[in-house]
């Protein structure tokens, strides 16, 4: 009996070291991951292409299958020399929100904005620190400044912000190794100004 005792008393002493051992936050490795600037600008290249920054940042030109990237102005944001047809803001009573034929504009509530250039070129992001590009993509701040406006939509920085450092980095490595398209974005236009 007492070694039955015995026995279970050292199975219950292991099992809950086991348990404290697993649950044990302050064991946490705080040690930051060490990735190459080539593996993380790779990183960065899989994630844009992903989660679609091409999507609104680049211009679309129209082809014999719909819209095409137009790799000229590859993340240049709303194009500056881009005609702009008058919005028809009726439509927002119902509920509804209005996208430029290349996506690269919207209207809705907020006014209009337009896509930011996201590239390597001084009016892109070229003069931009890492630290400005978190922060834009955390906190949601124009030009990632610390007083900046907030972004509008339809920028999802709110989805983008629960990424992690590392993930957040390669994307703005690679976006800085993009080729440069000089274009300086229009800036936002309140409802009242449509």
């Amino acid at each position: 009996m007492k070694k039955s005792i015995l026995i279970l008393s050292a199975i219950t002493a292991i099992i809950s070291f086991a348990m404290i051992a697993c649950t044990n936050t302050s064991a946490k490795n705080d040690t930051p991951v060490v990735i190459s600037q080539d593996s993380l600008i790779k990183r960065g290249n899989y994630l844009v292409n992903s989660i679609g920054c091409d999507d609104c940042h680049s211009p679309k030109k129209f082809g014999p299958n719909g819209p095409e990237l137009d790799m000229d102005h590859r993340f240049g944001g709303h194009l500056a020399s881009a005609p702009t047809s008058k919005a028809n803001t009726s439509v927002m009573k119902d509920g509804w929100v209005l996208f430029a034929m290349d996506l690269t504009s919207a209207v809705g509530p907020w006014g209009q904005s337009y896509s930011a250039n996201i590239s390597s070129d001084e009016t892109g992001i070229g003069n931009w620190s890492e630290e400005q590009f978190l922060r834009a993509l955390r906190e949601g701040k124009s030009k990632g400044m610390k007083e900046g406006r907030p972004l509008l939509p339809p920028m999802p920085w709110f989805a983008y912000k629960n990424m992690s450092d590392t993930d957040l980095k390669a994307i703005f490595a690679f976006l800085k190794t993009t080729k440069p398209v000089h274009n300086v974005v229009p800036g936002p236009k309140s409802l009242n100004e449509l």
